[in-house]
């Protein structure tokens, strides 16, 4: 059991302790404090949150503590009730909204919870405005208002049907073409929000959609997290059912993998690859990943005459890096698909949307299509850090032993060789140095990270 202070939201375990778990005392308290940060960030005289959730089973209850705890500091709440995280981004600024509350603890099993916090733009916190909401949680300054001022709480249930609409209306969405094709897909929803969404968007696109855990109940029948070891099950119903392809999203539907008609994983990191690939096939540009995500989408961004940068892991650091540079997409290799012409948010369905029309518009299996992207393998293992240990001291090292080679220091050191990389980093959110690899081959891309394990054995002396 734990509770995670970080300044992209607070999330932990339900029950337990106050302070070493997301009890509702905890909830109350960072929601507190975000209303306080709200009313010192923009001094007005009316205040309005969105809030939606995922269909997690605490979520009903954390929902109803946030919000009336806003209500108690004279903030007015929209209750999207179950939502999604890209679709409370969407509707913050078409509710001309002072920010958002999320509350979803990703893909993290149902026991987690998390409040995910935006600002007036529907975007992530950054790094300073997220440390200042932690220190107002930790202080004893904030007020609330008389009953006089309380806030109000107001239902929108139309915000499914307004996201679909806005990623439907996209010029680089080719409905017809789509519709044309009468693509037969199985949607596994996790028994979260995405079993309701994703359904509602694909029939309106005349697809002819197989849903498997698609109940919003909350009890994740396979581990949320959307990798190819947990998917057993949509393979099946993908072959069972001669389905042009299987979906899978995490349950906040910000994550996105598809797998191929043959019940193989397409590859969350070449979700990002093929939609790139559709959207500067039409409107040419530069392209944002993060340091740990495939260079596949580098190899696409070139072939198409743009410029491709990575930036720090996080979704903050990957937004701030695609305004800077002006990117036409951009996202994360764990499926998360941000497309500036909607919004600056992982979502899933502009994501599918994207996907259909590039598959539409080539005419070929989504197995072949696989084929016509560079083929990258990826390994993702760990070292677990002892007390005591210079983790900073050892990534110089590291640093320095590679000093004539391709070197990145934004977040740890990543070490680009002609034919991979390496990048080695601290977590922010477990005791852990992530070690990520990504070669030609399975066995070249393992091989690579348990050399860099025993090397930083080496240099910390174990």
């Amino acid at each position: 059991m734990t509770l995670i202070k970080s300044i992209s939201g607070i999330r932990g375990t339900i029950g337990g302790e106050v302070g070493e778990n997301l009890t509702p005392i905890d909830a109350v308290k960072f929601a507190a404090a975000y209303g306080a940060w709200l009313k010192l960030n923009r001094v007005k005289e009316n205040y309005k949150v969105v809030v939606g959730r995922d269909a997690r089973i605490s979520g009903k209850m954390i929902q109803s503590l946030v919000m009336n705890t806003l209500v108690g500091q004279g903030i007015h709440v929209v209750d999207l009730g179950l939502s999604t995280t890209p679709t409370v981004e969407v509707a913050v600024p078409m509710e001309h909204a002072d920010g958002g509350i999320i509350l979803t603890a990703s893909h993290n099993p149902k026991q987690w919870n998390a409040l995910k916090l935006l600002n007036e733009k529907g975007e992530f916190l950054d790094a300073e405005e997220g440390a200042k909401i932690l220190e107002l949680a930790e202080g004893n300054t904030i007020e609330f208002a008389d009953v006089d001022s309380l806030g109000k709480i107001t239902k929108n249930k139309a915000y499914f049907d307004l996201h679909i609409i806005e990623v439907l209306d996209l010029p680089l969405v080719n409905v017809k073409a789509i519709e044309a094709e009468r693509f037969k897909v199985v949607v596994d929803g996790v028994n979260s929000t995405g079993g309701i969404v994703i359904p509602l968007l694909l029939e309106r696109l005349g697809v002819d959609v197989i849903k498997l855990y698609c109940e919003p109940n909350g009890h994740f029948p396979h581990n949320p997290e959307p990798l190819k070891e947990h998917l057993t099950d949509l393979s099946d119903a993908v072959k069972k059912h001669k389905a042009d392809f299987g979906i899978v999203v995490d349950p906040d539907v910000d994550r996105l993998a598809f797998m191929d008609e043959n019940g193989e994983m397409f590859g969350e990191e070449y979700t990002l690859v093929a939609c790139a690939d559709y959207v500067l096939s039409r409107t040419p540009g530069n392209t944002v990943s993060n340091m740990s995500s495939t260079r596949a989408l580098r190899d696409v961004t070139e072939k198409h005459g743009g410029m491709y940068e990575a930036s720090a892991v996080g979704e903050v650091n990957v937004v701030k890096l695609m305004k800077k540079n002006k990117v036409v997409i951009g996202g994360e290799g764990n499926g998360g698909i941000i497309y500036p012409d909607l919004h600056y948010g992982r979502d899933a369905l502009v994501g599918i949307a994207l996907f259909l029309s590039l598959l539409a518009d080539k005419g070929i299996k989504v197995s072949e299509l696989r084929k016509t992207y560079p083929n990258y393998f990826m390994s993702k293992k760990k070292i677990e850090l002892t007390p005591g240990l210079d983790v900073d001291g050892i990534l110089k090292t590291m640093e320095e032993r590679y000093q004539n080679e391709q070197l990145t220091t934004i977040d740890g050191v990543k070490i680009d060789f002609s034919e991979s990389w390496a990048h080695l980093r601290k977590s922010n959110t477990e005791p852990i140095i992530r070690i990520y690899t990504e070669a030609k081959s399975q066995d070249e891309a393992d091989a690579l990270a348990d050399q860099f394990i025993a090397e930083i054995g080496e240099v910390a002396g174990n």
